[in-house]
């Protein structure tokens, strides 16, 4: 996701948006990171996995509750009146562009943990001050303070603050926590790609989220 432009462009300019839900997500996220973040260390992020798992999955009942035909996915119908329900007032036009950007597989159902990144989304945008929606909140404040976690954690490895993470910034990151360590370069190159699904060499806040719901443990193909 993104393109990059050629060698004499601005370095903050050197990734361009490919859709117009990753240029909100960039902009939204370039908003938040002018804010500072409080995470000083991967390390202190992994020691927060088992909490955030929990809080992911009390997400369980709500995914169910508006997955009206148990069959394991929300389709657009679904996620529109999800939506409703939970009075996060979208356009209809963004809610598309939603689930267009969280169906990773193209199947035309939202699975689970496509389901607890499409939220964190929203939470994210949810201060953009040009939105309509700007004052909405999801209503659910324990699952709030995670993805403010998750939007904490992003902005600690986004060091140059452009709304991406690269391969340098990862390693930036790790070495970070693991100073002197000879295994931290393999470590952030493990992490980095397992973020960067499309292999373009940079990560987004979208693809961040789906790694991480796999790296505390929620992945698309559980049955619980």
């Amino acid at each position: 996701m993104g393109g990059a432009l050629g060698k004499g462009d601005s370095p903050k300019k050197s990734w361009v948006p490919e859709t117009k839900l990753e240029a909100k997500m960039v902009e939204a996220m370039q908003r938040r990171e002018c804010h500072g973040c409080t995470t000083r260390s991967f390390n202190t992020i992994i020691l927060k996995f088992p909490k955030i798992d929990e809080s992911f999955r009390k997400c369980r009942a709500i995914f169910e509750q508006f997955d009206e035909d148990s069959n394991g996915a929300i389709d657009q119908e679904e996620l529109k009146k999800c939506f409703s329900k939970l009075e996060i007032s979208f356009s209809e036009e963004d809610i598309n562009d939603l689930f267009k950007a969280c169906d990773f597989n193209d199947d035309l159902g939202m699975k689970f943990n496509e389901f607890i990144v499409l939220l964190c989304l929203v939470y994210l945008f949810k201060d953009d001050p040009k939105a309509l929606h700007a004052k909405s909140r999801i209503g659910m404040p324990n699952l709030e303070a995670t993805f403010e976690t998750l939007v904490d954690t992003f902005v600690f490895l986004d060091k140059n603050r452009d709304g991406y993470v690269s391969k340098n910034e990862m390693v930036q990151a790790i070495n970070e926590t693991t100073s002197g360590e000879r295994s931290s370069g393999r470590i952030a190159m493990k992490r980095f790609e397992e973020m960067d699904w499309d292999k373009n060499g940079m990560v987004n806040f979208k693809e961040f989220l789906f790694a991480f719901t796999r790296w505390v443990g929620i992945d698309e193909g559980e049955d619980e």
